[in-house]
């Protein structure tokens, strides 16, 4: 029940950026509030949803939003990617450029280049600045929702409902949509930017049929999506009015085999669909006569990932290895092959697998992470040491680490360095009060280096500006 509230609450406090959408405001948001409040978000949302954040699919998703922001020119912004674990079909551009998908809408889509859309999309929604100008600060009713919604966050428990409500009733009627035009200038920029990258346009029409298809089929419950981004109908006439104006063929499109979405979909699915949902979609390709070798080939690879899950280490790798059959070149498979060793407690053939694949690329943190934890559950705790300080400094909020850390920290007896990355992993988190004793409790170590002293004070004072 508190993880519900948690989750609605979070959806509100992201309403709020969206509710004045009628309302020309006198003034609108800063760069340097926007970034504020951004920030606010983004731990919001680390608390209430859990985050698919495995250092390959965080990379993924970045690499692809680093294309298009190469073509999209300067920004006012460091843009973070981001995959929620959540069934929903959602997508969306928070304040800062924070770019949130749901699994439910990776699971529609069908390609890179529909996923990119999506993705150059959001990107228009910030780069226009379409949220951060809907918000009217001469009443701040609108900041008094947020501080409401925020604080139901950061506190939970009884409180919650009651801010929850809070956030409602001081805020005005909630107005769920970007507005026609707005819509508009997104998917013109993501067109343009499509383009400069040699992206099919047609990643933009497909996409937009699929939104149509859900939105014709589940009429009287509209996705979240659908309802922040609403007429998929007029967006996908406007998109194809584009192309048909500019009567052109691009010859020179990048091309894809599709290998790496893929991977990074069934990944995902296998980590929030059910095995018996996920499972007989991906017989049926295998199955299916239609089904090309290739899609077979990655739907062989999303039941390995099933089959470990249900602890069949056995049938993953033979699965596994019809997939790297038909993709004999891509290493990266031997890093999967290693992670489904470790889990099978195999401990040599695994390391191999992870050191070969760091040879190869040494930039892997998917491989650098999985070796250093192998190593420290092999006595090998001051080399697992360096290979995870090496992950937080490539993936400097990837919460999992600094548990390791910890564990490590814990082991040589250095309480207040324990307790430092014990605050770091419950801050990434978002669970803000966690974070901030384990902080105080660092700080109250005499040991603890001064360098690590003033890393636990700058975070203990950005916990409180994020619990204003």
């Amino acid at each position: 029940m508190k993880n519900l509230t948690k989750k609605i609450t979070a959806w509100v406090l992201l309403a709020v950026f969206c509710q004045f959408a009628a309302i020309s405001p006198a003034f609108s948001f800063s760069i340097g509030e926007e970034r504020e409040v951004g920030e606010k978000l983004l731990y919001s949302v680390r608390s209430a949803f859990e985050l698919v954040d495995d250092p390959d699919v965080t990379q993924y998703i970045t690499h692809l939003g680093q294309s298009v922001l190469e073509v999209a020119g300067i920004q006012y912004f460091d843009y973070h990617f981001f995959v929620i674990a959540d069934k929903e079909v959602n997508a969306f551009a928070a304040p800062s450029g924070l770019i949130f998908f749901n699994a439910g809408l990776i699971e529609i889509v069908n390609s890179e280049d529909e996923l990119v859309s999506v993705l150059a999309h959001e990107i228009g929604h910030i780069v226009k600045r379409h949220l951060a100008s809907r918000v009217e600060k001469g009443t701040y009713s609108g900041i008094a929702s947020l501080g409401m919604a925020l604080a139901a966050i950061a506190f939970g428990g009884a409180a919650a409902p009651v801010l929850f409500t809070g956030a409602l009733a001081t805020g005005q009627s909630l107005n769920l949509y970007f507005s026609r035009q707005h819509e508009e200038e997104a998917d013109l920029l993501a067109y343009d930017w499509m383009k400069k990258l040699k992206r099919d346009p047609q990643g933009q029409i497909k996409m937009m049929e699929a939104l149509r298809r859900i939105a014709r089929y589940r009429s009287e419950k509209l996705p979240q999506y659908l309802l922040t981004h609403p007429n998929p109908e007029a967006r996908l006439d406007y998109i194809e009015s584009i192309l048909e104006n500019e009567n052109s063929k691009n010859d020179s499109l990048a091309r894809t085999d599709e290998f790496d979405f893929l991977r990074f979909k069934y990944r995902v699915l296998a980590k929030v669909k059910g095995p018996e949902t996920l499972k007989p979609i991906l017989a049926t390709i295998v199955a299916d006569g239609r089904s090309s070798e290739s899609v077979k080939a990655m739907a062989n690879y999303g039941l390995s990932q099933i089959a470990v899950s249900e602890n069949d280490y056995k049938r993953s790798l033979d699965l596994l290895e019809k997939t790297a059959k038909h993709y004999p070149n891509k290493k990266i498979l031997n890093v999967d092959r290693g992670a489904i060793l470790f889990a099978a407690a195999e401990m040599t053939e695994a390391e191999k697998c992870f050191r070969e694949a760091l040879q190869a690329e040494s930039s892997d943190m998917y491989a650098t992470f999985l070796l250093a934890k192998l190593l420290y559950r092999t006595g090998r705790a001051a080399e697992a040491e360096k290979y995870f300080k090496t992950v937080s400094y490539e993936l400097p909020e990837y919460a999992k680490v600094y548990f390791e850390l910890g564990q490590i920290a814990s082991d040589k007896g250095q309480k207040g360095i324990a307790a430092m990355y014990l605050g770091k992993f419950n801050l990434y988190q978002g669970k803000l009060k966690l974070a901030e004793q384990s902080l105080k409790s660092a700080l109250r170590d005499a040991a603890l280096p001064d360098a690590l002293k003033i890393e636990c004070r700058d975070l203990l004072k950005k916990i409180t500006l994020l619990k204003k």
